[in-house]
C-alpha cells in the first residue's frame, strides 16, 4: 500500500510547521513525527484511556486501511461553502416564520443568526485551518483539544443528526413534486431520490464536489434572479403593476403578536422567530471543516472559504427575508396552509399575487434541485463524521475503510441507512414529519454549536499556553465564540417554549422539541463513567497540536504563479 507519510528526505522546518522550536522525526516507516513520539502498534491503538499522540497517529495514518483523498479543489470548497447546505429551510420554512414573526422580526432575527454564525465559522476554521487531517471534522478537534467524551459525543450527535436531515430533505423534495400533482406517489419520488443522493456519495470525494459545484452555482443563480424579480415587484414592475414598497409593514405590520396581545405577545413572537430561524442555517458552518480534511490546500483554502462566508449570509440570507418581507404580507393564508412543501414557499406565494404565472413552477424546480443537494451533503458530512469517530477510537474500526478512490464506504451505508425515514411520510401527515424533523434538527444545531465554541476556546487556550502560531485568525474571536456560546445556550432552552403554554401543552411536541437534549447529555455522561479517570479537560500544556502536522504540509502544493492578472482570476474561480 502506497505510503502516505513524508519521505525521509524531506523535512519541514520548525517555521512551516507552526511547531516554535519543536524538532521532528523521521520513523521506519517514512512518516515524519514530533521528537520522542513513536508509531503505535495495531495492538496499542485502543487501549489508551487518554488521548496519546502515539496512539492518535497510529489511528490517523493507519496502514491497514486506504484514507480520504483531497480531491476538492478550491472552486469546490468555496461553492460548497457558499451553498451546499442552502435547502429547503431558506427557501419553504421562512415562510412560517414570517407568519409567527412579521417582516421586521424575522429581518431582525436573521441579522443577528447571521453574525452569531460568522463567530462559529471564524472560530472553527481557525481550529481547522491549523491541523485539517484525514477524517477533519468538530469532533474529531473536540476528541483532540477537549476531551474523550467530548468527541465521542458530537461525533455521534452528527451521524444521527445529519442523518436524519437527508430523509428529511428527500421528504420535502417529494412534496415540492406534488405540487404539480403528478399520478405517480411520492414514495417513488423517494426512492429516485434518495438512489441518486446515496449514488453521488459512493463515488469518489471529486465528483461530489464537482457535482455540488453545479448544485450549488444553480442555487446561487436561482437566488440572484429571485432577489431581483422581488426588486421589480416590490417597485411595481409585475403584471399587476401594483408598486407594493413598503406595504406590509404598515399592513399587516411589521411586528406580530403570538400567544398573547401587546408587548408580552410582541416578545413572545420575537423568541419564537428567532428560535425558528436557526433552521436555515443548521449545520452549514460544519461543512466547511469537514471539506478541510478532503481539500487540495486546506491551510490556504480554508480561510478564504471562511473570509467570504460572510457574503453568503449577508446577500442570500438576510437579503431573502427583507425580499419576502416586502412581497408576502405575514397574514397571508397559504405560509401556514399553502399545501404540501412549495406552497408555502413565500417567494411562490409571492409572485403568484403579483401575477406572475410561469415563474411559480420554475422556482419549484429550483428547491427541489436545492433540497436534493443539501441532502447529498448531509449524508456526506454523516458519513465523515462516523468516519471521525473511527480515527478516534470512538467506533469500530470497522468504519475506517475506504475504497482505493478515498470513499469510506462502510461509513457511507451505514449513514444512508436513515433515508428509509423519508418513507414515513408515504403514510402520515406531511406537515407532521416536516416540523418533527425541524424541531429536532434545531436542538442538534444549538448543541453542535455550543460545542464548537468550546471546542474553539480550548484550542485557543491550548495555543496560548504553547506559544503556537495558527494560519488563520479573526479580529472578532475569542469574544464572539463567548458571545455565540451565550446566545445559543439560550436557544437552546427557548427552542420549544411554547409547549409549555397551557393551550399548547402536548407531551409530542415537548419530546420532539426537547428530546435532543438528554440524547446528547446520556451519550456524553455515559462515556464520561467509561473514561471516568481522564480529566475533564485536557491540560493546555498537554494538547497534542503536533500529531498529523507534518503531513498536513507535506501535501500543500506551491501556489501557482501566472503571466497576467486575467488568468490568475479566472484561475482563482475555477481551479
Amino acid at each position: 500500500m502506497e505510503e502516505k507519510g513524508i519521505s525521509s528526505g524531506i523535512e519541514p522546518t520548525a517555521g512551516e510547521a507552526y511547531s516554535n522550536g519543536k524538532e521532528f522525526t523521521t520513523m521506519e516507516n517514512g512518516k515524519v513525527s514530533p521528537l520522542g513520539y513513536e508509531s503505535a502498534t495495531a495492538q496499542d491503538r485502543r487501549k489508551s484511556s487518554a488521548v496519546n499522540p502515539q496512539l492518535l497517529e497510529g489511528e490517523l495514518f493507519d496502514d491497514r486501511y486506504e484514507t480520504t483523498k483531497r480531491g476538492l479543489k478550491s472552486r469546490h470548497a468555496q461553492m460548497i461553502a457558499i451553498g451546499g447546505t442552502m435547502g429547503t429551510g431558506l427557501f419553504v420554512s421562512t415562510g412560517q416564520t414570517l407568519a409567527y414573526g412579521g417582516p421586521a422580526f424575522i429581518l431582525g432575527s436573521f441579522c443577528l443568526m447571521s453574525f452569531l454564525i460568522w463567530c462559529i465559522i471564524t472560530a472553527i476554521t481557525e481550529v481547522a485551518a491549523y491541523l485539517p487531517t484525514p477524517g477533519s471534522s468538530m469532533n474529531l478537534f473536540g476528541y483532540r483539544y477537549v476531551s474523550r467524551s467530548m468527541g465521542f459525543a458530537m461525533g455521534w450527535l452528527y451521524f444521527y443528526s445529519l442523518g436524519i436531515l437527508v430523509p428529511y430533505e428527500i421528504t420535502a423534495a417529494g412534496l415540492v413534486i406534488d405540487y404539480w400533482k403528478p399520478p405517480v406517489n411520492i414514495g417513488v419520488w423517494i426512492t429516485i431520490m434518495a438512489i441518486v443522493i446515496i449514488g453521488l456519495n459512493a463515488l469518489p470525494v471529486r465528483f461530489y464536489g464537482e457535482t455540488e459545484f453545479w448544485f450549488a452555482s444553480t442555487k446561487v443563480i436561482m437566488v440572484c434572479g429571485l432577489l431581483l424579480v422581488s426588486f421589480v415587484i416590490f417597485l411595481g414592475g409585475g403584471p399587476n403593476h401594483d408598486r407594493l414598497g413598503f406595504r406590509y409593514w404598515h399592513d399587516p405590520g411589521a411586528a406580530n403578536t403570538y400567544l398573547a396581545s401587546g408587548n408580552t405577545g410582541r416578545f413572545i413572537a420575537l423568541l419564537y422567530t428567532w428560535a425558528l430561524a436557526a433552521f436555515p442555517f443548521t449545520f452549514a458552518p460544519e461543512l466547511v471543516v469537514v471539506t478541510g480534511g478532503e481539500m487540495e490546500n486546506p491551510r490556504h483554502n480554508l480561510p478564504i472559504a471562511a473570509r467570504r462566508y460572510i457574503f453568503r449570509l449577508l446577500f442570500f440570507y438576510i437579503g431573502t427575508v427583507l425580499a419576502i418581507g416586502c412581497i408576502v404580507p405575514s397574514n397571508d393564508p397559504d405560509l401556514t396552509d399553502g399545501g404540501a412543501g412549495a406552497g408555502s414557499s413565500p417567494y411562490v406565494i409571492g409572485i403568484k399575487r403579483a401575477g406572475i404565472k410561469v415563474l411559480p413552477s420554475i422556482i419549484n424546480a429550483g428547491i427541489i434541485i436545492s433540497a436534493w443537494s443539501a441532502g447529498n451533503s448531509f449524508l456526506y458530512l454523516s458519513s465523515r463524521s462516523l468516519y471521525s469517530l473511527a480515527l478516534s477510537g470512538n467506533a469500530p474500526s470497522f468504519f475506517k475503510a475506504c475504497t482505493k478512490g478515498g470513499v469510506p464506504y462502510r461509513a457511507v451505508i451505514a449513514s444512508s441507512l436513515f433515508a428509509a425515514l423519508a418513507y414515513l411520510n408515504v403514510g402520515d401527515s406531511a406537515s407532521k414529519v416536516f416540523n418533527w424533523f425541524v424541531a429536532l434538527t434545531n436542538t442538534s444545531g444549538f448543541i453542535s454549536w455550543i460545542c464548537c465554541c468550546i471546542v474553539y476556546l480550548r484550542f485557543r487556550k491550548a495555543c496560548r499556553a504553547q506559544q503556537v502560531d495558527v494560519p488563520y485568525h479573526s479580529r472578532i474571536q475569542p469574544w464572539g465564540a463567548w458571545f455565540a456560546l451565550f446566545c445559543f445556550t439560550i436557544l437552546l432552552l427557548i427552542n420549544g417554549f411554547t409547549v409549555f403554554w397551557p393551550k399548547n401543552w402536548s407531551a409530542a411536541t415537548f419530546l420532539t422539541d426537547y428530546i435532543g437534549i438528554p440524547i446528547f447529555v446520556a451519550i456524553y455522561v455515559g462515556h464520561r463513567i467509561y473514561a471516568r479517570h481522564d480529566p475533564w479537560a485536557h491540560d493546555p500544556l498537554e494538547v497534542d497540536l503536533m500529531t498529523g502536522l507534518p503531513q498536513v504540509i507535506a501535501e500543500e502544493k506551491p501556489k501557482k504563479q501566472y503571466s497576467s492578472r486575467p488568468r490568475a482570476i479566472v484561475a482563482s474561480i475555477w481551479e
